[in-house]
Protein backbone atom coordinates (compact mmCIF):
# COMPACT_ATOMS: atom_id res chain seq x y z
CA UNK A 1 0.00 0.00 0.00
CA UNK A 2 1.54 3.44 -0.94
CA UNK A 3 -0.91 5.63 0.57
CA UNK A 4 -3.54 5.75 3.40
CA UNK A 5 -6.75 8.55 3.50
CA UNK A 6 -7.99 9.36 6.88
CA UNK A 7 -11.37 11.41 6.92
CA UNK A 8 -10.95 14.71 9.06
CA UNK A 9 -13.65 16.28 10.88
CA UNK A 10 -13.96 19.02 13.27
CA UNK A 11 -16.05 17.99 16.38
CA UNK A 12 -18.64 20.40 16.87
CA UNK A 13 -20.66 18.73 20.16
CA UNK A 14 -17.20 18.21 22.06
CA UNK A 15 -14.24 20.33 20.58
CA UNK A 16 -11.07 19.05 18.94
CA UNK A 17 -11.14 16.46 15.75
CA UNK A 18 -11.47 12.83 14.88
CA UNK A 19 -10.17 11.14 12.20
CA UNK A 20 -10.83 7.71 10.16
CA UNK A 21 -9.27 5.64 7.62
CA UNK A 22 -11.53 4.72 4.49
CA UNK A 23 -10.72 1.24 3.95
CA UNK A 24 -9.40 0.09 7.19
CA UNK A 25 -10.32 0.21 10.82
CA UNK A 26 -8.33 2.61 12.12
CA UNK A 27 -9.90 5.93 14.00
CA UNK A 28 -8.05 8.87 16.48
CA UNK A 29 -8.96 12.07 18.13
CA UNK A 30 -7.30 15.10 19.39
CA UNK A 31 -7.98 18.68 20.71
CA UNK A 32 -5.24 20.16 18.00
CA UNK A 33 -4.26 19.17 14.27
CA UNK A 34 -0.74 18.79 15.57
CA UNK A 35 -2.10 16.76 17.98
CA UNK A 36 -4.11 14.98 15.22
CA UNK A 37 -1.03 14.33 12.91
CA UNK A 38 1.14 12.83 15.63
CA UNK A 39 -2.05 10.64 16.97
CA UNK A 40 -2.45 9.79 13.34
CA UNK A 41 0.82 8.68 12.43
CA UNK A 42 0.85 6.58 15.73
CA UNK A 43 -2.35 4.82 14.63
CA UNK A 44 -1.33 3.86 11.49
CA UNK A 45 2.56 2.87 12.87
CA UNK A 46 0.27 0.68 15.43
CA UNK A 47 -2.05 -1.46 12.51
CA UNK A 48 0.42 -1.68 10.24
CA UNK A 49 3.10 -4.25 12.51
CA UNK A 50 4.87 -4.55 9.12
CA UNK A 51 6.81 -1.42 8.07
CA UNK A 52 6.44 -3.60 4.45
CA UNK A 53 2.77 -3.14 4.38
CA UNK A 54 2.38 0.25 5.74
CA UNK A 55 1.73 2.87 3.17
CA UNK A 56 4.61 5.35 2.51
CA UNK A 57 2.35 8.27 2.27
CA UNK A 58 -0.91 9.31 4.82
CA UNK A 59 -3.05 12.12 3.22
CA UNK A 60 -5.79 13.86 5.67
CA UNK A 61 -8.92 14.65 3.86
CA UNK A 62 -10.90 17.65 5.54
CA UNK A 63 -14.28 17.04 5.57
CA UNK A 64 -16.39 20.29 6.62
CA UNK A 65 -20.02 21.36 6.76
CA UNK A 66 -21.96 24.80 5.84
CA UNK A 67 -25.24 24.91 7.75
CA UNK A 68 -27.30 28.25 6.01
CA UNK A 69 -30.60 29.32 7.83
CA UNK A 70 -32.90 30.90 6.26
Amino acid sequence: MSEIIFEVQEDELEGGFTASALGQAIHTQAETIEELRANVREAVDCHFDDEEDAPRLIRLHFVRDELLAR
